[in-house]
């Protein structure tokens, strides 16, 4: 740190040579500061921040016990018990009376532990997120949710209703309306659950946190059909991927149309073949490249256990072309959606 009669030597080089013409930014340049420095130096010889951290210079701006002490006493005035310091300073100001700064305010209740929040208000409870959802085989979890498709009225949208197998990823119900709603919704999953023959007693359907997700009429038909509910949190599109997933594929395919859909029933029809595709033909990535009807009925293991049969033999055929194992074309038993963190974790570390 730079004493203050050097500072003082160095203002009075640098205005001697820019008295006799030279460029203040250079004579600064010469001594190896810069223009900002000399002025800050021309406005203040003594350096503030050795008065910050000087702490014989800062002990008078410390509080002392007693005036923590009028604080602490202060906040705990009956007046004052649902207020916080930001009321409270400027009330006592008021008063004629001032103990301190509202930062010093909660710096001292922070000390002693009465940083709470003041009063009945309560802090607002962060919302958890969905336990784990685990499954091995179809029927046992359905996810759903709402897309938007484009219509020719700008600002209008029809509404997409689809609902997803967790693990097979096969699309068991779908429909497209002109309103979202929870009627709507709960009319669908109805039909769904006797078109696939479903066990409600042992199902548990996830979605969103919306209006048609949390409607009265659709709680009530869980209630009636002993199916358990899950959803995600408010805003957290993560906590319902497989979904979003899905809706991703159906706006990329290269089927999408280019322009909005005309009518309500071209919308259904296109939504019709996307589904016949998706199910039977769209090769899923996230399956090892089998559909997700393949996945669904059962057949995959078959399918799995012949490619492997071809791998091998290609191996046995070309030898010197593998240096390791064949590729690996078994999927796991078990699906999982929102995994909890340490579970997540070692599934993570094992693949």
């Amino acid at each position: 740190m730079i004493a203050p009669d050097q500072r003082q030597m160095a203002l009075n080089l640098i205005e001697e040579a820019h008295a006799s013409g030279a460029r203040l930014f250079l004579a600064c340049k010469e001594l190896k500061i810069s223009d900002r420095t000399y002025r800050r130096w021309k406005k203040s010889i003594i350096d503030q921040r050795s008065l910050r951290k000087n702490p014989e210079i800062a002990d008078h701006r410390r509080l002392s016990d007693e005036e923590k002490e009028k604080i602490i006493k202060a906040c705990n005035e009956d007046r004052f018990a649902s207020l916080p310091p930001t009321q409270i300073v400027p009330m006592l100001a008021d008063e004629g009376i001032y103990l301190a700064s509202e930062s010093s305010f909660y710096r001292v209740l922070r000390e002693h532990g009465l940083n709470a929040r003041r009063g009945r208000t309560q802090q607002r409870n962060k919302p958890s997120k969905p336990k784990e959802i685990k499954v091995n085989g179809p029927g046992q979890c359905l996810t759903w949710d709402i897309t938007y498709l484009p219509t020719l009225v700008v600002g209008l949208y029809f509404k997409l209703y689809l609902i997803l197998d967790l693990f097979s990823r096969k699309i068991v119900g779908w429909e497209v309306h002109e309103r979202e709603s929870s009627e709507l919704a709960s009319e669908l999953i109805y039909k769904t659950k006797l078109k696939e023959n479903l066990d409600t007693k042992n199902l548990i359907i996830h979605s969103d946190n919306g209006a048609p997700m949390k409607g009265s009429t659709i709680k009530a038909m869980y209630d009636n059909l002993g199916i358990t509910a899950s959803y995600s949190r408010p805003s957290v599109s993560n906590d319902n991927p497989f979904s979003e997933s899905l809706f991703k594929t159906l706006k990329y395919c290269p089927k999408y149309p280019s322009k909005p859909f005309e009518s309500l029933e071209s919308a259904r029809q296109w939504v019709h073949e996307f589904v016949q595709w998706y199910n039977f033909e769209h090769r899923h990535s996230g399956l090892k490249f089998i559909t997700p009807n393949e996945r669904h009925t059962g057949q995959d293991q078959k399918i799995f256990v012949e490619r492997d049969g071809v791998y091998k033999q290609a191996q046995i055929n070309n030898p010197l072309r593998w240096s390791g194992q064949t590729r690996n074309w078994q999927l796991n038993t078990d699906v999982v959606l929102n995994p909890e963190k340490m579970e997540a974790q070692i599934r993570e570390k094992a693949a």
